[in-house]
């Protein structure tokens, strides 16, 4: 059964994910003929090397009793064929592996990388960035090792102790004795060597992706470390980090050194001399026969001591397809639903008795009950009401109608932004339903539902490319005219052309070459792009001065037109204009009206402006919403506001 996802691709690659060696096996399989122009060629080198050590017995044959004038010769230059051949053959049978370890490498890397756009936000906030780096990067580049070197010198470990064999048997068969009693030990003792090993490389890359996520979060947060003069802090603490990389490499090579086939091979050598010596003397075999026996030996040497270095890149390829793995199949919260409902939306909103709380607690509780992490998740049980304590929204039920400006205020903590992000499914309700248009928005198609809302949060993220890419990222083919119609809406024309460069200067990583107000007006001249139907502006000036406010407030207002808004916000010129005010006070719907209404008639209201230098009207009543909150809003609102009365004061 496909996982869900929140993105996917149309006729993608069906790879098997049911476990680590199959999903390395559909990957490598999907390029067969990769892979059987690799064995074929390879078999074909070792089979001319090995070849070539018994034509050198027979030279040796020649030397003591020729069998004809130009007997040598023949012999030489079948010699010189078949080790061209097997340089041949070789050559081709590397260009195979090379391309398949590239082309599997960077189809894992897509694959992760459309397996992380189709993970849910409550998905990414349990992942630390350097981590996912780490397996995009250090971990895929492992995958292309465990192919070229890892599972060519696999391959040649194989052919170049089968072949030999082979061609000793066919020398006389009693030869094998000692060569397959040193191939059973070194099956015995290579399983062990991968059973201590196994635990260490998957430990190592385990450390290097706590590493890579220590360097990202402090890099990140460079200016917080240098304000607070905690180099030295996060020096020891990255050197720790280091320090314990390396010891996992120590101890690979501490296992590594005692890798005991060398030492049988050695022994064997000596044996097999000694026996073919013993036949020689009993007449059985020639001189010749027993230079291409030791000659063939002489040829497991090779795989015998490679073999450690393929089964150390091989494990380190597996524990990184392991690392990748559990990313890719690890059970995001949402689906796309590319069947749901998709319309053009007018942008009503409706919440019925909706809780909320962040729903990370249950991976947490899987893996203390042994679920290993990345496996999918159990089935949930049926939605039902958190408990007050864990909550963040509780039993809120409300409409807006399509067109509406809507201003939601609340002390900090009161779960404003939380509300907004059950609007565009960035998280599911724990219970209850959030309606657009009159439709659960867990039936809406994700990519229709999202397409259509539009989200300007405090923290502007800009991408390092131009500032007119900037501007049509969600409408990529949109026209010059339209790029800058939309930021003379936004009222960031101006400045724009103040640039050298215009629409083509580039931003710095996350808009750090603007100022707050300047990459705000981006933000909102590209929600003028997309042209939203919903949007919401999340606190969105609250760090600009009043100059500048001036300007986005114009830009704002030209946005409301033919939206409904939800705008998050403490400044009083903003919520002012709003049509409905929503208080929310711990997770809660406290009150609800117009700015002056709810200045006579909130206590919690009245105490989000007590800061202000402002008079404040006598309080009506004794608490929130009550009687007249509906004819305070007046107009088309007016049926919102009494829909509200309900839900008021819970």
């Amino acid at each position: 059964m496909a996982l869900r996802s929140e993105f996917s691709i149309e006729n993608a690659y069906p790879y098997d994910r049911r476990g680590v060696w199959r999903w390395v096996r559909s990957h490598v399989l999907r390029y067969w003929r990769f892979v059987l122009g690799f064995y074929i060629f390879f078999l074909v080198a070792w089979s001319c090397y090995a070849g070539s050590q018994v034509l050198i017995g027979r030279a040796a044959d020649e030397i003591l009793n020729p069998s004809r004038p130009n007997g040598l010769l023949i012999v030489t230059l079948a010699v010189l064929a078949v080790l061209v051949g097997d340089a041949i053959s070789a050559l081709i049978g590397l260009l195979s592996a090379e391309t398949l370890a590239a082309r599997f490498e960077a189809d894992a890397r897509q694959e992760l990388y459309e397996s992380l756009l189709g993970k849910s936000t409550a998905f990414h906030d349990r992942q630390r960035a350097g981590d996912m780096m780490a397996r995009a990067t250090d971990d895929t580049r492992a995958l292309g090792d465990m192919i070229v070197p890892g599972g060519l010198l696999a391959t040649e470990t194989v052919m170049g102790i089968v072949v030999p064999l082979f061609f000793i048997g066919l020398t006389r068969l009693e030869l094998l004795l000692v060569p397959l009693a040193f191939v059973a030990l070194y099956i015995v003792t290579a399983r062990r060597y991968l059973r201590r090993l196994d635990p260490v490389i998957t430990a190592q890359r385990e450390q290097y992706g706590h590493l890579n996520a220590g360097l990202e979060e402090t890099i990140s947060g460079i200016e917080v470390v240098k304000a607070s003069a905690r180099e030295p802090f996060e020096r020891e603490k990255y050197r720790r980090n280091a320090r314990l990389f390396r010891d996992f490499f120590v101890r690979q090579g501490y296992i590594e050194a005692r890798y005991l086939p060398l030492l049988i091979y050695g022994v064997a050598m000596g044996l097999t001399f000694f026996h073919a010596m013993w036949l020689y003397g009993q007449g059985t075999i020639s001189v010749g026969q027993v230079v291409s026996t030791m000659g063939l030996m002489n040829v497991l040497r090779f795989p015998t001591f490679i073999s450690i270095f393929a089964f150390s890149v091989i494990q380190a390829g597996v524990a990184s397809a392991r690392r990748i793995l559990r990313i890719v199949t690890a059970e995001t919260d949402l689906g796309e639903n590319s069947a749901g409902y998709r319309a053009e939306m007018q942008g009503a909103i409706t919440f019925e008795g909706v809780h909320f709380t962040y729903e990370e607690k249950e991976a947490e509780a899987q893996e203390d009950r042994g679920v290993p992490a990345g496996a999918a998740m159990l089935p949930a049980p049926p939605p039902r009401p958190p408990s007050s304590s864990s909550a963040v929204l509780h039993d809120l039920s409300f409409h807006i109608p399509a067109g509406a400006t809507v201003a939601i205020v609340g002390q900090t903590g009161s779960g404003k932004s939380a509300l907004t992000l059950l609007v565009n499914r960035t998280y599911d309700v724990s219970a209850g339903r959030v309606l657009i248009d009159g439709v659960d928005v867990r039936d809406w198609s994700l990519d229709a539902l999202r397409s259509q809302i539009g989200k300007i949060e405090q923290d502007i993220f800009l991408f390092s490319r131009s500032i007119g890419e900037n501007i049509a990222f969600g409408a990529p083919g949109a026209t010059r005219e339209q790029i800058e119609a939309a930021a003379r809406a936004a009222q960031a024309h101006d400045f724009i052309m103040a640039f050298p460069d215009g629409y083509n200067t580039v931003v710095g990583e996350r808009g750090t070459t603007l100022s707050g107000g300047q990459r705000q007006r981006i933000a909102l001249a590209r929600a003028f792009l997309s042209n939203p139907r919903i949007l919401i502006l999340d606190d969105s000036t609250s760090a600009i001065d009043s100059a500048t406010e001036d300007q986005i407030q114009q830009a704002i207002r030209k946005a409301q037109e033919g939206r409904t808004v939800l705008l998050i916000t403490h400044r009083i010129s903003q919520i002012r204009w709003a049509d409905l005010i929503l208080v929310l006070d711990a997770g809660r719907l406290v009150a609800a009206g117009t700015h002056d209404d709810l200045l006579r008639r909130s206590p919690h209201y009245r105490r989000i402006f007590a800061r202000y230098e402002m008079e404040l009207p006598p309080l009506e009543g004794s608490g929130d919403g009550g009687a007249g909150t509906g004819e305070a809003v007046g107009g088309e609102h007016e049926g919102a506001a009494r829909a509200l009365l309900p839900t008021i004061g819970n």
